[in-house]
Parts: C-alpha cells; sequence; structure tokens
C-alpha cells in the first residue's frame, strides 16, 4: 500500500501544472512582453537603420542624404529633433506585442515537439531541428509582422517626404487590407532564414559562453549567458539577411496601394542596376546593432520570467 502510494505521489507530481493552453498563453505573454521591452529601447538605431536603406540619391551630384549612421542620427535629431527618433514608435508597440508573442512562443514550442521526438531536451537539440523550429516561428510571425512593418517603416520615413502629417490610422486607411501585407513575400525571405540561423546559433552560444562562465556545459544557461548568446546570434543572422531586408524596406515605404516595383525580382534587379551590389547592405551596421540588442534583451526577458513561473 506504501509503494502504491508513493507511486501515485510520484505520477501526481508528474502531471501536475498548468494545462497547455495555459501555458500557451503564458508563452504568448511572455513573448509580448519581451518584444515590448527589446523594441522600446532600440527605436533610434531602427530608425536610423530605415532612413539609410531606403535613402536614393537625391542631393546634388547624385549624392546621397546621408553619408553613415552617425550623419543621419544626428540630421534626424537635427532637423527634426529627439522625438524625429521616436517617430512610429506607439504603433510599433501595438504590431511587436502579438509579433513577437507568436516569433518566440512558436520556436519554443516547436523545439519541445522536436525535441521529444529526437529523444533529447530542447537546449541539446540538433542543429537541424533547431533550425526547422526557427523557421516556423519564422513563417507564423509574418501575419503580424507585416502590417506592422508597413506602417512603422511609411512613418519612419515621412519626414524625407511630403506626407510629413501622416498618422498610423491613416496608412491603414490609405492601403486598406491587401495593401498592409505588400511585400510579404519580402518579409518571408528576411523572417524566415533570419530564425532559420538566429534561434540555433542562439542556443549553441548560450550554452557555449554559460560553460565558459559557469563550468558546467550539462546546465541550463543563466540568463546572462542567454542575453550574451542572443546577441552575438543576433548580429549574425541580421547581418546575413540586409539584403533581403532593403528589399523589404523599398517595397513597403510606398505611400500607394500598388508599389512602384512590380515584386521582389524586379525590385531588386532595379536596385542592382541603378545603386550596385552594396546598395543591398545599406544600414547593415545600424542594423546589426538594432537586432542584436532586440533579440538579447526579448530572449532575456523571456527566459527570465519563464524562470520566474517555473514552467
Amino acid at each position: 500500500m506504501a509503494m502504491a502510494s508513493e507511486e501515485t505521489a510520484k505520477l501526481g507530481n508528474t502531471t501536475a501544472g498548468p494545462s497547455p493552453a495555459i501555458r500557451l498563453l503564458a508563452k504568448l505573454g511572455n513573448g509580448a512582453v519581451a518584444g515590448v521591452t527589446g523594441v522600446s529601447i532600440i527605436f533610434p538605431l531602427d530608425m536610423v537603420k530605415t532612413r539609410l536603406q531606403n535613402q536614393k540619391p537625391t542631393m546634388p551630384g547624385g549624392k546621397l542624404p546621408y553619408s553613415g549612421a552617425i550623419d543621419c542620427f544626428r540630421k534626424i535629431v537635427g532637423t527634426e529633433g529627439v522625438r524625429g527618433l521616436y517617430r512610429g514608435l506607439v504603433p510599433n508597440l501595438a504590431g511587436v506585442t502579438p509579433e513577437k508573442a507568436i516569433k518566440l512562443a512558436a520556436n519554443d514550442i516547436m523545439r519541445g515537439v522536436l525535441a521529444t521526438r529526437a529523444g533529447t531536451t530542447p537546449d541539446k537539440l540538433p542543429v537541424s531541428y533547431g533550425a526547422l523550429a526557427g523557421a516556423t516561428a519564422g513563417l507564423c510571425q509574418v501575419i503580424a509582422t507585416n502590417p506592422m512593418e508597413i506602417v512603422k517603416i511609411q512613418m519612419q520615413v515621412a519626414a524625407t517626404s511630403p506626407r510629413a502629417n501622416v498618422t498610423a490610422m491613416g496608412i491603414v486607411r490609405e492601403l486598406g487590407v491587401r495593401g498592409m501585407y505588400k511585400g510579404t513575400v519580402a518579409t518571408l525571405l528576411r523572417d524566415v532564414p533570419f530564425s532559420m540561423l538566429f534561434f540555433p546559433l542562439q542556443a549553441m552560444f548560450a550554452q557555449k559562453i554559460h560553460g565558459c562562465m559557469d563550468g558546467d556545459r550539462s546546465t541550463k544557461p543563466s540568463t546572462l549567458a542567454v542575453l550574451a548568446g542572443s546577441t552575438v546570434a543576433g548580429v549574425l543572422a541580421s547581418g546575413a539577411v540586409t539584403p533581403a531586408d532593403v528589399v523589404k524596406t523599398r517595397l513597403q515605404s510606398s505611400s500607394q496601394p500598388s508599389p512602384p516595383y512590380r515584386g521582389v525580382v524586379d525590385c531588386a534587379s532595379r536596385i542592382l542596376q541603378s545603386e550596385g551590389p552594396s546598395a543591398f547592405f545599406k544600414g547593415t551596421v545600424p542594423r546589426c546593432l538594432t537586432m542584436a540588442p532586440l533579440f538579447g534583451i526579448a530572449l532575456m526577458m523571456y527566459d527570465l520570467q519563464q524562470k520566474i513561473v517555473g514552467w
């Protein structure tokens, strides 16, 4: 009887805990908080990145409006004030809440499913499975990412066009539902490869950094190791997909429902012909400086919340 009671207690401990639905809601909530925190901190860098990627040789002598990230930052502050660095922040936060919630939760859930299939733990998932989980997360997030990116980009570049008084709701009304999803292919070409690279690299770097700091690579990475690993992975992954981000920015910066390009291939071809291969890497430095801390902070917050909750 005592043995039976013991077994029942063990079984009870194994099955105890919140339901799958509650766990899912918690993961979505954790992802949302993590995303809002990260975006709020790095938004000025994102503004600089967007302006650099969207600039064209419109100055006398065929010169570009900005000579680099620092020059762009100074000119924005000089002509628009500090508030100009945060143009489009509120609608971006409204969009990033579901976007980061979906991305982080989808990756976390898929890693758990694939780890069970592989007979291991999510922290020790093979790279190929980690890439598959990341690709799934990148694919799922686009439903929230695309509308949010269009509103953010058009508000960020509005000061450089006659539409200086543009508002988020004005953009939504002007473009309509269909227009809010223009450039979706380019967004997929950026976000799916990014997630395929970022999440496996993040897990690998976090574990290695934890091993160097703690001396024990068999335990779960510390929150500091997660922050450091995510930041390094963010630099590599964001730099690799910058060409897709440039094409996406050009497609989505137009205020018309039908963009001035016929699609991704046409946009890429015209950039190459008129500006050369280097144009595909415009804004690489500010993009890396934006995405690395964004995902570093977001993953750190996500990990910290999970540790506090305990599951």
